[in-house]
C-alpha cells in the first residue's frame, strides 16, 4: 500500500483554503497511514501538532446512536416504541401545517414519534438552536441547559412533518441523548465514558475539557471569502448551555482517540484489545439503509449520491450513482468543521480524516479523499 496520492492531496487541500488536515488510515486494526500538514494556528504559522483537540460536531452522533443501540441491545428500549414512553412531553406533538394561500395552522400529529424516527432523523424535528423554547429554556435554567432541559424545549416546537413521512437533519440525536441519560439513569456523557470511551481506552474524548487537554485545544477558522483567508472563529456554537451534553455536536476529541472508536465499529462491534461495544447484530442494522420512497427524496445532499442513511450514519448502497471506490456498505458520517469518518468492515478499514474549518467544503474533499484513499489499497 503507498499512501502518497494521499499525502499529496492533504498537501493541496491545506495550500488552498484547509488551515490544516490530518488522516489516521487503519488496515486490519493496524495503523499503516498517519499524515498531518498545515498550520493549528494560521496567525502564528504553528504546525499541527500530535494530539490535537477539535471540535468533533456531528461525528458525535456516531457515538451517540452506538450508546442508544446499546440499551436496545439491553432490552431497555425498542426502536418502535413510542418516545413519549420514556420522555412523556412528546405525547401529544402538533404538526405544524401550510395552506396553498401561505396561511399556517397547527395540527395534533397523527403518529406518535418513535425511537427509530430519533435514529433516522424522521421524527419532524428541526436544526433551529435559536427556536423559542429553546431560547427560553436557556434562560430559565440560567444559561446551564442540561441536556434533559434541551429535550423538554425541542417538544415544545411543533413538528415540520408527520413522524416517519420525511427525513430532516435536526436535533434527534440531542433527543437521543436525552433518552440515553433518562433510561440509563446517567448523565449522558457519563453513559458515554462508562460504556464506550473508557472501556476503549480512550482518553481525550469528552464534552469537557480537563485543563492539561485544555491546553491542546486548536483554534478553528472560517474561510472569509471576501478577504480570502480562513480567519478565526472559535467556540461550538451547538452548545447553547454550558450543561448540555449534546449528542447530536458536542464531543471534543483528537485523530487517535476517536479512530479508535470507529476502529470497534470496523471490528463488528469489538475493538483489536477484545472490548465488545455493541454486537455484530447491531452494526449490521446500524448501517442498513432505512430511507423508504416517502423519506428518500429528502436525502439529497450532493455529495451523499449513492448513499442511503442508517441509523446515524451515511451508508453506501449504489456504486453506480456515488462513483465512489468504496465497497458497498461502507458507513460513516462527518462533522461541521470538516471531520469525516469511513468505517468498513468487509475491507477491514478505518480512516479518520480532521480539520477544523467551519464552512469545511466537505462536498469537495471527502469524495476525493475516500477515492484517493481506496485506490492506494
Amino acid at each position: 500500500m503507498d499512501f502518497k496520492p494521499v499525502a499529496s492531496l492533504i498537501d493541496r487541500l491545506t495550500s488552498w483554503r484547509i488551515p490544516w488536515a490530518e488522516v489516521l488510515v487503519m488496515h486490519q486494526n493496524e495503523i499503516v497511514f498517519q499524515y498531518r500538514s498545515g498550520y493549528e494556528n494560521v496567525e502564528e504559522q504553528t504546525p499541527i501538532r500530535e494530539g490535537a483537540i477539535f471540535n468533533l460536531y456531528s461525528m458525535t452522533k456516531i457515538m451517540t446512536c452506538v450508546a442508544a443501540l446499546q440499551l436496545v441491545e439491553k432490552g431497555d428500549i425498542l426502536l418502535l416504541d413510542p418516545l413519549s414512553q420514556y420522555l412523556p412531553e412528546y405525547e401529544d406533538m402538533q404538526v405544524k401545517k401550510t395552506l396553498p394561500n401561505g396561511e399556517v395552522y397547527y395540527e395534533k400529529a397523527a403518529k406518535p414519534i418513535t425511537i427509530r424516527d430519533l435514529f433516522t432523523m424522521t421524527a419532524g424535528f428541526s436544526y433551529d438552536i435559536n427556536a423559542p423554547s429553546i431560547k427560553e429554556a436557556v434562560k430559565s435554567t440560567n444559561g446551564t441547559l442540561p441536556t434533559r432541559e434541551l429535550a423538554r424545549a425541542i417538544a415544545k416546537e411543533p413538528l415540520l412533518f408527520e413522524p416517519g413521512t420525511h427525513w430532516n437533519y435536526s436535533m434527534c440525536h440531542d433527543v437521543l441523548g436525552a433518552l440515553v441519560e433518562v433510561v440509563s439513569g446517567k448523565r449522558f456523557g457519563t453513559y458515554l465514558q462508562d460504556e464506550i470511551i473508557n472501556p476503549l481506552g480512550m482518553h481525550d474524548t469528552t464534552f469537557d475539557l480537563n485543563d492539561e487537554q485544555q491546553s491542546r485545544l486548536i483554534p478553528q477558522y472560517l474561510f472569509d471569502e471576501e478577504q480570502g483567508k480562513a480567519v478565526r472563529m472559535d467556540g461550538n456554537g451547538f452548545r447553547v448551555g454550558t450543561e448540555l451534553e449534546s449528542g447530536g455536536a458536542g464531543l471534543l476529541s483528537t485523530v487517535d482517540d476517536y479512530a479508535k472508536f470507529l476502529n470497534a465499529l470496523t471490528g463488528y462491534g469489538t475493538s483489536p484489545e477484545g472490548v465488545r461495544i455493541l454486537s455484530r447484530a447491531s452494526v449490521e442494522l446500524m448501517r442498513t439503509d432505512h430511507l423508504n420512497d416517502m423519506t428518500r427524496p429528502d436525502f439529497s445532499w450532493d455529495h451523499m449520491y449513492g448513499y442511503g442513511y442508517g441509523l446515524g450514519v451515511r451508508t453506501h448502497i449504489s456504486k453506480a450513482r456515488s462513483g465512489s471506490l468504496s465497497p458497498i456498505g461502507e458507513f460513516g458520517w462527518s462533522g461541521a468543521a470538516g471531520c469525516m469518518a469511513i468505517i468498513d468492515p468487509d475491507s477491514r478499514l478505518t480512516v479518520m480524516y480532521a480539520q477544523h474549518l467551519l464552512n469545511s467544503q466537505e462536498h469537495y474533499v471527502q469524495r476525493r479523499l475516500r477515492n484517493t484513499l481506496y485506490s492506494c489499497l
